[in-house]
């Protein structure tokens, strides 16, 4: 048995669940508040979404049924409690989402938890131009070095797609940092 097969037996076990999740956390929670950090931008707010991802992982292990690796389900409960923590927030302020990430960006040089430097906030800029789909599909293969299968596993969508989508944001990319460093 794999050592992730383990862990899923533990944490569908009632009396190994919670020491079961606290290692799942210990394990997951850094690549998991990256991940959707990148897409929420706030520190603040990417920890009340991990905080909320974790919640829904514990109440539906047991509806877990191994399909897929589990980090590919886990990575989906926080991609999807992600847009929606951030659809909710353009629509609660009357903006469009892709308003609301742009606005989002333009306050991450002033964010005391980016450390970054001129050319990622441009970087990070230019992200927020991309439709959201490509922002997702640039940010996991990009940041997150996650391959194509991995990808079309916690998006559920086609190898094909995310290719052409990964294409598409890269293109759209470079035109923005060769307007904003001309």
């Amino acid at each position: 048995m794999t050592d992730e097969a383990i862990l899923i037996e533990q944490l569908k076990n009632v009396q190994t669940k919670e020491k079961a999740f606290r290692e799942l956390i210990k394990l997951y929670k850094e690549r998991l508040y990256w991940h959707i950090r990148k897409i929420v931008i706030s520190h603040n707010d990417a920890d009340d979404v991990l905080q909320n991802t974790f919640i829904k992982i514990f109440k539906n292990i047991d509806k877990f049924n191994q399909k897929s690796k589990l980090f590919s389900w886990m990575y989906r409960i926080a991609t999807n409690e992600a847009i929606t923590f951030i659809n909710k927030r353009a629509k609660r302020n009357n903006i469009n989402i892709d308003d609301y990430q742009k606005e989002l960006t333009s306050t991450l040089g002033c964010d005391n938890f980016f450390t970054g430097n001129e050319i990622q906030l441009i970087l990070q800029r230019a992200i927020a131009t991309l439709p959201q789909k490509q922002q997702l599909v640039f940010n996991m293969k990009y940041f997150d070095e996650l391959k194509y299968t991995e990808m079309s596993e916690i998006l559920e969508t086609s190898v094909g797609s995310l290719k052409a989508s990964y294409f598409h944001a890269v293109k759209k990319i470079e035109l923005f940092i060769k307007k904003k460093t001309n």
